[in-house]
């Protein structure tokens, strides 16, 4: 792991996937990227929305009403509009949103195309940037003995402060499966919580757990970037099951330990 007087702030590594980093310190990135799994992990979770944007609004762009749209832009050209000179990824997707707003006010019919384009729900986006996180894992990544049932405890009682749950070796244990780390990470500005396992049969697994006022949700199970996941929530947060492991048995681990988290 890199020394932690050297690691790269989440500001560098975003200014890296916009292409912004001076050459010297993006070659300097790029290095410790070859060495540093979890340096590779915090970049590849930042670089979620690293989407071909573009490509994807092809189709809508091509059926909106051109002509209503190039009359209300050229009624807003008058007023100034400062240009970045080395715009973003972030940028683009703000000049694009703008785009977007004005065909809608230009046409009703671009509304109903702009939904079939909507975003996902933000139960979708989280699991989406977990499984590509988790997809980085391997037996390796977890190598090492179980920690104590104490260090457990430790860890655990670090991340229920933030979430405001209360977690315990024995709520979160998973039969057969070696726990082998609790982690304390934040998505959207909300503290996400992954606690790490190791199944000798199947390799990673993660329960991850984020705050969440969409209410309670049975399980449901799906598959993302070549796992299994099961997902449900309660009033106060969402918790999601990631891993190789076949599906029914992703689905039975996952319905032991929700019941005794909600105990």
């Amino acid at each position: 792991m890199t020394d932690k007087t050297t690691i790269p702030s989440d500001e560098a590594l975003t200014a890296y996937l916009d292409g912004e980093l001076p050459p010297t310190e993006a070659a300097r990135l790029e290095a410790l990227l070859e060495t540093d799994a979890e340096l590779a992990a915090r970049l590849a979770f930042l670089s979620r929305a690293s989407l071909p944007f573009a490509q994807a609004f092809d189709p809508l762009l091509s059926q909106a009403p051109k002509a209503e749209l190039e009359a209300i832009l050229s009624r807003l050209s008058a007023a100034p509009v400062a240009t970045p000179a080395n715009p973003g990824r972030r940028r683009f997707i703000g000049a694009l949103a703008a785009c977007l707003v004005a065909g809608v006010i230009a046409d009703r019919a671009f509304i109903g195309l702009s939904r079939k384009l909507a975003a996902p729900d933000e139960s979708s986006e989280w699991r989406a940037t977990v499984a590509e996180y988790i997809a980085l894992y391997t037996p390796e990544t977890l190598a090492g003995p179980v920690p104590s049932l104490a260090s457990q405890q430790a860890q655990l009682a670090a991340v229920e402060a933030r979430l405001g749950l209360s977690l315990s070796p024995e709520a979160v244990a998973l039969s057969g499966i070696d726990f082998k780390r609790a982690m304390l990470l934040q998505y959207d500005d909300k503290p996400l919580a992954q606690l790490a396992y190791l199944d000798p049969e199947t390799g990673p697994l993660a329960l991850c757990i984020v705050r969440s006022d969409d209410g309670a949700r049975p399980p449901v199970a799906e598959a993302r970037k070549g796992m299994n996941v099961v997902y449900w929530s309660d009033k106060t947060h969402a918790f999601m099951l990631i891993g190789r492991a076949p599906p029914q048995r992703m689905q039975a681990l996952a319905a032991d330990v929700r019941t005794r988290l909600a105990a």
